[in-house]
């Protein structure tokens, strides 16, 4: 099927490959939630096919996740999220509270934005390959007790959830600990009970059981 083949009601998401991006699995993970109807596209960033013209026509910045609906076309997968959210009904993938929402951004916004020694040391390989690294470097250490720090700060003693209600957020954060839970480095009980809890969440599992082409 051609990239650029489109009609006035169908919605794809277009994903890497390998399916082991973060992004392009919390895209998926919302529409899931959301009980959305869409074609699933592989992209192979290996083959750098996301440069070519075919997927540049599409994504303007190049990268997975890309979401298609009908004429439209938005990259980046926050930017992703909150439009799923607000023009699909089902399950909310952002708090109803102005501040808890802010602040579910905020996490998300982070994530993305910083941590980079642990997602070098530590990449999704870990999540869906159960890949093995050498011991964390100071840097990435010190990455790791920020997030550490930041997950603990935001969780409430004994919670399932960050802001009561699930939101994508929490999908967001544990992948990022499970970075570090899954591959044996230190974490709290707490955090690796959180990010256990959220990684059975039917619609990251659905993720997680895509069929990956071997390394």
């Amino acid at each position: 099927m051609s990239m650029n083949q489109n009609t006035k009601d169908t919605i794809r998401l277009y994903v890497d490959a390998k399916y082991t991006s973060p992004y392009a699995m919390s895209a998926y993970v919302a529409l899931l939630e959301k009980g959305v109807q869409f074609e699933l596209v592989t992209v192979d960033l290996a083959a750098k096919i996301n440069y070519q013209n075919e997927y540049t026509s599409i994504s303007l910045t190049q990268r997975v996740p890309t979401l298609q609906r009908g004429d439209f076309q938005l990259s980046e997968s926050s930017a992703i999220t909150e439009y799923i959210d607000e023009v699909f009904p089902g399950t909310a993938l952002y708090p109803k509270s102005p501040e808890l929402r802010a602040r579910a951004r905020q996490v998300q916004a982070w994530l993305r934005s910083d941590l980079m020694p642990i997602r070098v040391e530590r990449s999704t390989l870990v999540n869906f390959y159960g890949q093995k690294y050498p011991p964390l470097s100071a840097e990435a250490k010190a990455a790791a007790d920020s997030l550490i720090f930041f997950a603990e700060s935001l969780l409430p003693p004994g919670a399932e959830n960050l802001f009561g209600e699930w939101s994508i957020a929490d999908t967001d954060l544990a992948l990022m600990l499970n970075r570090l839970a899954m591959h044996g480095d230190e974490v709290p009980a707490r955090l690796c009970d959180y990010a256990r809890h959220q990684w059975q969440r039917a619609s990251v599992q659905s993720w997680v059981h895509q069929e990956r082409p071997a390394l």
